[in-house]
């Protein structure tokens, strides 16, 4: 059985919607640690007024931030739980 797996380049410039089908943005890029390789959070890119009222985590750059244990599912969009956000 083949797992199905994302490459980094085939996240970046992906629309991110919540699955209530809410527009948050788009990857902009990825963090993760760099010892264990475990992925930590979503740059968003192009956050909508929405996302920015959501009062998530931001970068020093004033970039935000989506947990990457809020997503649902990789494919045409990312898709996250907006109940994981808050």
């Amino acid at each position: 059985m083949q797992e199905n797996k994302n490459s980094y380049s085939s996240l970046i410039g992906k629309m991110i919607v919540t699955k209530e089908g809410k527009r948050l943005g788009f990857v902009k890029d990825i963090s993760f640690e760099t010892r264990s390789g475990e992925l930590i959070n979503i740059v968003v890119k192009d956050a909508t007024l929405y996302t920015k009222s959501l009062n998530l985590e931001k970068t020093s750059s004033n970039d935000v931030l989506i947990p990457y244990s809020a997503i649902i599912a990789i494919g045409d969009f990312v898709i996250v739980s907006e109940e994981d956000l808050v």
